[in-house]
C-alpha cells in the first residue's frame, strides 16, 4: 500500500513544492489549507492526480483524516512579517492549536509528525553562525514576538508529545527559503527586490542594508525535508544555505541580474530586525547528509523568470 502523508499549508509556498515531491515519491498525499495566505493556484495542477486529495481547512479547529496517516508535516502558518503583523492572534493560534491538535492526529494514528519550526527562534542572535544548540535572543512582546514565539511554543510542545507519548517527532528550522510560487507582495526582501527591478521601482533597503541573510534554493529545502522525515532523529535540525550576504549587496546583485538601473533607498529598520543569519549545516551534513547544491546565482535566475511571467499574466490576464 502508498504511503499516507498529510501537509497542513499545503497551498502555500513551502507546502505546494512538499506536495509536488511527495507525489513524485509515490506517496498518496492530502493537502490541508484554510487559504489565509496560500494560494490554490500552486496546488491545482495536482487535482487531477489520483494521489492528492485536498481539504479545505482551519487546522487551529479539530483536525480530521479518515483512513490511516504515516506521515504528517505541519507547514500551516503565516510566515513573513506582513502576514503575521497583520494577522497576530491566528499566527500564535496555528503555532499552539494547531500544532497541538495536529499532535493529537498524530498519536491517534500512530504517525510520524514532522513541524516546520524556524531560524526565528533564534531571534536577533548573539551566536554567529546559528547552532541548533542555541537558545536564542527573542524579544516575546515584540512586534515578531508573535512569529518567534509561536514556533518556539511549537517546538516545546513537540518534543513534550515526543518525550511524554513516545510520539515520532522531527523539528525542522528553516532559514530564508525562494523560489518559484513565493509572492511577490509577501514583504519579504526577495520578492519585494525582484518585483521592484521589474516593475522599475527603487529597491528599498531597511536599515543602512548592513544586515545579513542567507538564502537558500527551495529544491534544496525540501530535500532537506525529505530526509529529516525519513531519518531517525528526533532533535532539531537546521535547514538552509549558509552563503551569507548583506542585505545592500543583495539588492546590488538584484539589480545586476536584471540589469536594470534603479536606485537603492535605505529606510528606518524595523524594530527587533535580526542584524545576522546564518545556518550552522554541520548537523544537517554529518546525520543526513545534506547541503545545498543550488547556487545563489543559478536559483535567483530562475525565480527572476518565474515572477517574470507572473508579472507579466497579471498585466496582460486575456493573453
Amino acid at each position: 500500500m502508498k504511503k499516507r502523508i498529510l501537509i497542513t499549508g499545503a497551498a502555500g509556498f513551502l507546502g505546494s513544492h512538499l506536495s509536488d515531491r511527495f507525489i513524485k515519491e509515490g506517496y498518496e498525499v492530502i493537502g490541508m489549507d484554510n487559504l489565509l495566505t496560500g494560494n490554490i493556484a500552486n496546488i491545482e495542477h495536482l487535482f487531477p492526480h489520483p494521489d492528492f486529495t485536498y481539504y479545505h481547512h482551519d487546522v487551529t479547529k479539530f483536525v480530521h483524516v479518515p483512513g490511516n496517516l504515516d506521515y504528517i508535516l505541519h507547514f500551516a502558518s503565516p510566515a513573513s512579517p506582513i502576514d503575521y503583523l497583520k494577522m497576530p492572534i491566528q499566527t500564535m493560534k496555528v503555532g499552539s492549536l494547531g500544532t497541538h491538535n495536529l499532535l493529537g492526529l498524530a498519536r491517534a494514528k500512530n504517525a510520524r509528525i514532522l513541524v516546520a519550526s524556524t531560524s526565528e527562534v533564534y531571534g536577533d542572535p548573539k551566536v554567529h553562525p546559528q547552532k541548533e544548540t542555541y537558545w536564542g535572543n527573542v524579544n516575546p512582546i515584540g512586534p515578531r514576538g508573535v512569529y518567534d514565539e509561536a514556533k518556539r511554543f511549537q517546538e516545546a510542545m513537540t518534543m513534550a508529545y515526543h518525550t511524554f507519548h513516545g510520539l515520532e517527532t522531527r523539528i525542522i528550522r528553516i532559514f530564508n527559503t525562494y523560489g518559484p510560487r513565493m509572492r511577490l507582495d509577501d514583504g519579504r526582501a526577495l520578492p519585494t527586490f525582484l518585483r521592484q527591478a521589474i516593475e522599475g521601482e527603487d529597491i528599498t533597503v531597511f536599515g543602512d542594508g548592513s544586515q545579513t541573510r542567507s538564502f537558500c534554493y527551495v529544491d534544496d529545502l525540501v530535500e532537506g525535508i525529505y530526509r529529516l522525515l525519513l531519518s531517525d532523529y528526533e532533535q532539531p535540525v537546521n535547514i538552509g544555505n549558509p552563503d551569507e550576504i548583506s542585505i545592500l549587496d543583495f539588492a546590488k546583485e538584484i539589480i545586476a541580474l536584471t540589469g536594470t538601473d534603479q536606485k537603492i533607498v535605505l529606510k528606518p529598520l524595523p524594530k527587533d530586525d535580526p542584524m545576522v543569519r546564518k545556518p550552522d549545516i554541520t548537523r544537517a551534513r554529518e546525520i543526513l547528509g545534506w547541503e545545498p547544491k543550488v547556487s545563489r546565482k543559478e536559483g535567483l535566475a530562475i525565480t527572476y523568470e518565474h515572477f517574470k511571467k507572473v508579472i507579466a499574466e497579471k498585466a496582460n490576464p486575456d493573453t
